[in-house]
């Protein structure tokens, strides 16, 4: 049962570096449509549902990789097997860490809104949506930059970054 669990609430490594940025893509829309439904005058339950959604999926990605994240499973299973884009493999730990950053402010987004601190939260959704954008459109992790920088400065173990080379990179077709 131990190794179930284990083997469950792991993060793959490596990541597809295209099914990550498709990812950063969906998260980018759900975090543009929360924007929006904050900013129409609407019951507050609207944005309260997808951020709850948005909150979720981050969570699921953190905690399993895209195991139980719906828009995870849309990307990895139905869309890339799909597309004909070459595989792109890269490590885990720092998208796993870039995960968890989008569920820290997404989470903190859902409670102020919740305490109606919607300006509060409207700015870390807006900070989302523009590290969603670096992410998908242009590749570049923030995340994944901050993480190179906490394991320079030692506040990261040194045997998280050998499990990011831990791997031989492949593409395929």
């Amino acid at each position: 049962m131990k190794k179930y669990l284990t083997d469950f609430f792991s993060f793959p490594n490596p990541v597809n570096e295209v099914s990550a940025r498709l990812v950063a893509l969906g998260v980018f829309f759900i975090c543009i449509f929360s924007l929006i439904l904050m900013l129409l005058d609407l019951p507050n339950l609207y944005p309260i549902i997808i951020l709850s959604l948005l909150t979720y999926g981050f969570l699921a990605r953190v905690s399993s990789g895209p195991k139980i994240s719906p828009l995870a499973l849309l990307v990895t299973k139905i869309i890339v097997p799909n597309i004909n884009i070459k595989e792109k493999l890269v490590a885990g730990p720092p998208k796993r860490f870039a995960q968890l950053i989008g569920l820290i402010f997404s989470g903190l987004a859902l409670i102020l809104f919740i305490f109606s601190l919607k300006e509060v939260s409207m700015i870390l959704i807006s900070i989302l949506i523009i590290f969603t954008f670096l992410e998908s459109f242009l590749g570049f992790c923030a995340g994944c930059k901050v993480f190179n920088i906490l394991i320079k400065l030692g506040l990261i173990p040194q045997t998280i970054c050998e499990a990011c080379s831990n791997y031989t990179p492949k593409n395929t077709t």
